[in-house]
Formats: C-alpha cells, sequence, structure tokens
C-alpha cells in the first residue's frame, strides 16, 4: 500500500510540475483527488488493510493528498502569476501618446439653417410656435379658405388619415389656431415638418420641412411685408442682396406673390447657380385674405397682416449649393461634416 501511495504521489507531482496551463492542473486534480480519483481508489481498499495498520494507511493517503494539493496550489498561483505579467506588458499603456479624440454630433444643414431663421426673426420680435403634425381637416383647409372642392384637397396631394384628419400639408394650421385665441397683435414663425405625396426625388421629398410666418395689427400693409422680407434676405444672403416680388395666387393671402432674391453667387448678373437669371425663387407671401381674419373671429376693418412660408429645405439646398434634396436624409457622415 506505501508503495502503491508514493507512486501515486510521484507520478502526480510530476504531471503537476509539467503543466503549463490551469486546465492541465484540473485533469490532474480529478484524476488523482476526484471522486473517483486514485486516492480514492486506495482509501476504498482499506478494508483489505489489517486493521492496526489503518490508521497509519490513513495518514499516509492524507499526507498525500496535503503534498499534491499543496503543489497544485502553488503551480497553479504561478502560472496565473505569469500570464499575468505577460498581460500587462502585452497591453502596456503609452502615457506619452495623444488622447483619442472623441466622435461628438453634429448639427444637421437643415437645423443649422433653421436656427439662423429663428435668429432673424426673433431679433424682429417674432416668437415661435409648434403644433401638431396630424392635424384637423378644418384647420389645415377650411379656415385657411380652401373649400371642400379644392384641389389641394386631392388625395395624390394630400396624405388623407380619414375624411376629418390628415397629416398636415403646411404650417400654416399653427397660424390659424393662434388667430382664433383673438391675443393680438401677432408676431410668430411656425416651423416644422409637412407632408404631401409627392415621388422621391431630386427636389421633391414626402416629409419635409416649412418655416411659415405671421403678422396681425392695426395698420399692417404690403409695404411692411416686404421691409421684412427684404430685411430677412440681406441677413440670410448678405447685405447686396435685392428682392423682387411676382404676383401669384394662393388661397389665404390677398394679393399674393412669390418673392425672389438676387443670386448671391453672381450679384444678379447671371450665372449657372441662378440658370443665367440672376433670380432664384425663395418664398411665396401675402396680404391675409379678409375671410381668413373673419372666420378666425379677427375683425378685417381693423385689423390687417401678412403671412409667408418658406421650405427649409430650398433655404439649405440654396445656401450650401447642394443639387440633390435626398443628401439631407441619407445621413452620410463625409457629406454631414462639411457643414
Amino acid at each position: 500500500m506505501s508503495e502503491k501511495l508514493d507512486s501515486i504521489l510521484k507520478e502526480a507531482l510530476e504531471r503537476i510540475d509539467s503543466s503549463d496551463t490551469t486546465e492541465k492542473l484540473n485533469e490532474v486534480r480529478v484524476d488523482v483527488l476526484g471522486k473517483k480519483g486514485k486516492l480514492k481508489t486506495v482509501l476504498k481498499g482499506m478494508k483489505d488493510v489489517d486493521p492496526k495498520d489503518r490508521p497509519a494507511v490513513g495518514q499516509m493517503v492524507n499526507d498525500a493528498r496535503e503534498k499534491i494539493e499543496g503543489e497544485l496550489d502553488f503551480i497553479k498561483q504561478k502560472i496565473e502569476r505569469e500570464a499575468l505579467d505577460k498581460r500587462l506588458k502585452d497591453e502596456v499603456i503609452d502615457v506619452t501618446l495623444p488622447a483619442r479624440r472623441n466622435k461628438i454630433g453634429h448639427r444637421h444643414p437643415n437645423t443649422i439653417v433653421l436656427g439662423e431663421l429663428e435668429r432673424i426673426f426673433i431679433g424682429m420680435g417674432y416668437e415661435v410656435v409648434e403644433g401638431p403634425d396630424i392635424e384637423l381637416d378644418l384647420y389645415n383647409f377650411e379656415k385657411l379658405n380652401i373649400p371642400a372642392n379644392h384641389p389641394a384637397k386631392d388625395e395624390q396631394d394630400t396624405f388623407y388619415i380619414n375624411k376629418d384628419i390628415v397629416l398636415r400639408t403646411q404650417t400654416s394650421p399653427v397660424q390659424a389656431r393662434v388667430m382664433e385665441k383673438g391675443k393680438l397683435p401677432i408676431r410668430m414663425i411656425a416651423p416644422g415638418r409637412v407632408f404631401r405625396a409627392d415621388e422621391v426625388d431630386a427636389t421633391h421629398s414626402p416629409s419635409f420641412h416649412q418655416v411659415e410666418g405671421l403678422v396681425i395689427d392695426k395698420h399692417i400693409t404690403f409695404s411692411d411685408l416686404k421691409g421684412t422680407l427684404a430685411e430677412f434676405a440681406k441677413e440670410l444672403f448678405g447685405p447686396d442682396t435685392k428682392t423682387k416680388f411676382r404676383p401669384h395666387h394662393f388661397p389665404f393671402t390677398e394679393p399674393s406673390a412669390e418673392m425672389d432674391v438676387s443670386c448671391f453667387k453672381c450679384g444678379g448678373k447671371g450665372c449657372r447657380f441662378c440658370k443665367g437669371e440672376g433670380w432664384i425663387e425663395i418664398l411665396g407671401c401675402g396680404m391675409v385674405h379678409p375671410h381668413v381674419l373673419e372666420m378666425s373671429g379677427i375683425d378685417p376693418d381693423e385689423y390687417t397682416g401678412f403671412a409667408f412660408g418658406v421650405g427649409l429645405e430650398r433655404i439649405a439646398l440654396l445656401k450650401y449649393e447642394i443639387d440633390d434634396m435626398r443628401l439631407l436624409y441619407e445621413n452620410d457622415q463625409r457629406f454631414l461634416n462639411q457643414f
């Protein structure tokens, strides 16, 4: 029995000393000290040992177990220490290297332009008002002097949820909601997302953004409209910018006009950017229709006003000379980081 224990101990210590991974050490632990290990087998054979020799044999088994467990722990610590030393050496940090730069978010061209528009009009005394994207037909059309049989209400142009609810096609409903509150005078702009049933191409999208403005007060004239928008154009495109108004038609304004600005690339001389005309169309405007005032409970004999609307994407395309509107929505960092 003594010779058998010596053989088990010698073999176990040799295997432990030659182990270079903790997995190999675990194999020795299971093979020698496990429930079905070699020392367990020796203990099962104690019934064949003379009773007077059993204490001595039991002590020998315990001594062998302690030596094996001690060596296992020692070699395990050695392997773990060597692995840690190697990892620290491989993962050494050079504190003289420059720090890694964190990637910081970047404002979208639309957001940059919107911030500039808001700055200009807030500087003129306007307030910024927002409204719901999902709007009642009553505010989106009826209160803006667009009757039931108007072409704009065709489902080819408008997203209808049901006959009374639409995705707003303009931010003008915000103006109607403010007017019906009756708190006069009014000087406001209404920026926001709008929706129209357009096919996606370089200049159209089913979802885009508008900024519409409204002024209601006593003695407001078309001259006030022209002066306001001329100042806006100079602030946005430069102090030498000129404006031109062309007659147009909008249901909620009368008279109505389209406003052009002199090309800020060529100064109005004519170039590729303005297609040789020297002028660029940027927005629609006009005096608020008296019937629109009446529907909102405002006396058109006492109050007058003007309104205007500009496409946010159009301003961004012009200001940054972008040829394709779709670039604004693709979220390509190579494109966005230019602004």
